[in-house]
């Protein structure tokens, strides 16, 4: 973490949320006959994702759908961005038609990425429900969103940033917020 950050979330802090959050996923979808997949958004939505479906799957029996999602080509500031986006791989090999997906997120801020999400979603079917899942919660929504299952609730101002990292990609785990380089895109 970087020293002008403020660690608001450790490895352990995370850890305890996934399992809380995975706890509140079976709670909340106890129909036995219903499918449910988890799906995460490219890039550490992704990671989250995973650990989010070994604890749901650790907790029902039956198989629980694994898959991920890039948004790149459905963000409504495609052409305002920098030059070409960064493309991640989807991998959804489940049928969506039908099943109750949880979309996961590293941070939910204005909604926007999640919108995207749900745009690329139904390109491969329809499901019968969508739910979200944050690691964080920050607050300044712009569009109508709002998270069925928070790791935390973290109020900042529009000056702050919120960096999640994730050891998959990061080499360590923790959310920290630190100063917001310059306007930037907000997600």
């Amino acid at each position: 973490m970087d020293a002008a950050e403020k660690v608001v979330l450790d490895r352990d802090d995370i850890a305890r949320a996934v399992v809380r959050m995975a706890h509140e996923v079976v709670e909340r979808n106890p129909e036995p006959d219903t499918r449910l997949a988890i799906v995460g958004i490219q890039r550490r939505g992704v990671h989250l994702a995973a650990r989010l479906h070994a604890h749901v799957s650790g907790l029902v029996e039956g198989p629980i759908g694994l898959g991920s999602i890039d948004i790149s080509f459905h963000r409504d500031d495609l052409g305002r961005r920098p030059p070409a986006p960064v493309v991640h791989a989807t991998a959804i090999d489940f049928p969506l038609d039908g099943a109750t997906i949880v979309i996961v997120d590293d941070v939910l801020f204005t909604g926007r990425t999640v919108r995207a999400a749900i745009d690329a979603l139904f390109e491969y079917g329809r499901p019968a429900r969508v739910q979200l899942a944050a690691l964080v919660d920050r607050g300044h929504r712009e569009l109508p969103i709002r998270p069925d299952y928070v790791g935390k609730n973290l109020p900042t101002s529009l000056g702050e940033r919120v960096n999640v990292r994730v050891a998959e990609l990061d080499g360590v785990d923790g959310v920290a917020i630190g100063v917001a380089s310059g306007a930037g895109v907000r997600a």
